[in-house]
């Protein structure tokens, strides 16, 4: 307890005491009433100084808690900035791996994309292979492309053109394995367009060089009927003769029979 509300019951007590002692003189004397006063005073300066002494340490720990929590401020200020950092850091590490995928991706891209381009040039230089008249062979990829393209003029009916286009192939691959082929188709083109005389040329020319082809009994008959168109009726059933001495079993040699009856 604080002096200053000590004094004014220590005021009273020292009245009630004197008031007291002129009542009852007789049972204190002065020196009991110094002693007792003295006593008092004591106690009060000690409850005094208690208070301050209490009053101090809470002072003391009132200014410790606060530095404490001002510590505890600036730790989770310092933290806040930290995290703040490492968000912005996130982020730009986001935005890299979004940029890594996106560099990923175009790299993967252009990779499908020289890959197919080599496959294509691959497939331009690379020989193909062929199945062609019950043979099997490789041929260059140009050399091919040559070819279909001239089959499918002839197949379109355009005989003129297509014995221009077969006749280039055969000066440009002389040793080409269509060669068969090519004069086969030769032959028919040039009777289409009733060149008769070429027709013969060529059909004779694919019977010599390929006699065990599978087209040779109707590269006979080609040239019997081309034979007959030229009135040559004796040249037709020679070679219609010839036909069915080589190629019995053949479906041309049965149609070359067939073609006899008309010829005179």
């Amino acid at each position: 307890m604080h002096i200053a509300t000590l004094w004014p019951r220590l005021a009273l007590a020292l009245l009630a005491a004197s008031a007291f002692g002129t009542a009852h003189a007789g049972l204190f004397d002065d020196e009991e009433a110094r002693k007792a006063i003295v006593d008092l005073r004591s106690r009060v300066a000690a409850v005094d100084d208690a208070g301050k002494a209490r009053a101090e340490e809470t002072k003391a720990a009132n200014a410790q808690l606060l530095e404490q929590i001002g510590a505890m401020r600036r730790s989770l200020l310092e933290l806040n900035n930290q995290l703040e950092a490492m968000r912005g850091e996130l982020a730009k590490l986001r935005g890299n791996d979004e940029q890594l995928a996106r560099d990923v991706a175009e790299v993967q891209k252009r990779q499908k994309d020289m890959g197919q381009s080599l496959d294509d040039r691959l497939r331009h230089v690379e020989p193909a292979k062929v199945t062609l008249d019950g043979r099997e062979f490789s041929v260059d990829q140009e050399e091919k492309r040559a070819y279909d393209d001239a089959i499918a003029t002839i197949r379109s009916g355009d005989f003129d053109k297509a014995v221009v286009v077969l006749a280039d192939f055969q000066r440009r691959y002389p040793g080409s394995a269509y060669t068969d082929s090519v004069r086969f188709w030769l032959g028919n083109a040039q009777y289409g367009r009733r060149n008769y005389k070429e027709a013969i040329a060529a059909f004779r020319a694919f019977v010599a060089g390929a006699p065990e082809h599978p087209r040779a009994p109707e590269a006979l008959l080609g040239l019997a009927n081309s034979q007959a168109e030229m009135k040559d009726a004796k040249g037709a059933r020679k070679t219609i003769a010839e036909l069915v001495k080589a190629y019995p079993q053949s479906e041309a040699a049965q149609a070359g029979k067939e073609r006899l009856a008309s010829l005179k």
